[in-house]
C-alpha cells in the first residue's frame, strides 16, 4: 500500500511591511520642533514661512498648547511649501484631530499599542518614540523601522545610538531632546541617524519679538548641517532625512 504524500508545508507568515515614515517626507538634516507658547495661529503661519525660506520645509508643531491644532490647519492651508506635522501626539484622539487639521505626519515621544493602531488607521505617517533597545525591538516586530529617539541627551546621546547601530542595523532614528547646533553634528555623523529634531532655530525671544528674519537665518544655518564639505577637508558623514 502506497503511503499518502506528506501535506504541503504551511505558507510562511507574511512579514510586516514597514509603514510610511515621516522621515520619507523630510528633506533636510533637521526637523524643527515648534512649541507655540504665547503665540497665535497667525504667528505660526509667519514662523512656518520663515523656516521654509531658510530651507527647513518640514515643520513639527507640538500639541502642547491649546492653539496647536488650529495652527496646523492654518499652516497646511496657507504655507503650501511646508510639510506640517503634529508632535507630542499622546492618544488616538489627538492623532485624529491632527490628521483632520491637515497634519502630514505624526510624532510621539513614546508609543502604545492603541496609539500605534490609531496612527496607522489614520493613514498619516507616524514616527513613534523610543528610548531603549527593547522598545525599538517591539516596534520592529510591528514592521516599524523609523523611530524617534527621545529624550536623546538624557537617554544616552550619540554614544547610546552608536551602540545600537550594530545590533539594530535596520533602524533609523531621529533623535530629539536636548540637541543644539553644537551637538547636532555628533548625531548626524552616526550611520543610524537620519536627521535630528530641535528648537534652537526658534529662540523664544525671537518668536515673541516676531523676528522672522533671525529665525530664517538660523533655519538656513541648521539646513546646512551634515552637508559634505569641499574635497580635501576632513568631514564627518552627515545625513538628510530620507
Amino acid at each position: 500500500m502506497t503511503a499518502a504524500p506528506p501535506p504541503p508545508p504551511a505558507p510562511a507568515s507574511p512579514q510586516p511591511s514597514a509603514p510610511p515614515s515621516p522621515l520619507d517626507l523630510v528633506d533636510g538634516p533637521v526637523l524643527p520642533v515648534v512649541v507655540l507658547d504665547g503665540t497665535g495661529p497667525g504667528d505660526a503661519v509667519a514662523l512656518a514661512r520663515a523656516l521654509v525660506a531658510g530651507g527647513l520645509t518640514a515643520v513639527e508643531v507640538t500639541l502642547r498648547t491649546p492653539g496647536a491644532v488650529e495652527a496646523i490647519r492654518r499652516i497646511a492651508a496657507e504655507v503650501p511649501r511646508a510639510v506640517v506635522g503634529a508632535g507630542t501626539v499622546l492618544d488616538p484622539g489627538q492623532a485624529a484631530a491632527a490628521a483632520e487639521a491637515g497634519a502630514r505626519f505624526l510624532v510621539s515621544p513614546g508609543c502604545t499599542e492603541r496609539l500605534l493602531e490609531a496612527a496607522h488607521a489614520s493613514g498619516v505617517p507616524f514616527l513613534p518614540g523610543v528610548s531603549t533597545a527593547s522598545e525599538a525591538m517591539a516596534l520592529l516586530e510591528r514592521g516599524v523601522t523609523r523611530m524617534k529617539f527621545f529624550p536623546a541627551r538624557a537617554a544616552g546621546g550619540p554614544a547610546y545610538l552608536a551602540a545600537l547601530a550594530s545590533p539594530l542595523p535596520q533602524v533609523r532614528f531621529c533623535p530629539t531632546g536636548g540637541i543644539g547646533p553644537g551637538t547636532a553634528g555628533d548625531y548626524l555623523a552616526l550611520p543610524n541617524v537620519a536627521c535630528v529634531g530641535g528648537s534652537w532655530m526658534l529662540p523664544p525671544e525671537a518668536v515673541r519679538a516676531r523676528d522672522w528674519a533671525r529665525i530664517e537665518r538660523l533655519a538656513r544655518e541648521a539646513a546646512r548641517l551634515g552637508r559634505p564639505r569641499p574635497a580635501g577637508r576632513d568631514v564627518s558623514a552627515g545625513g538628510r532625512c530620507r
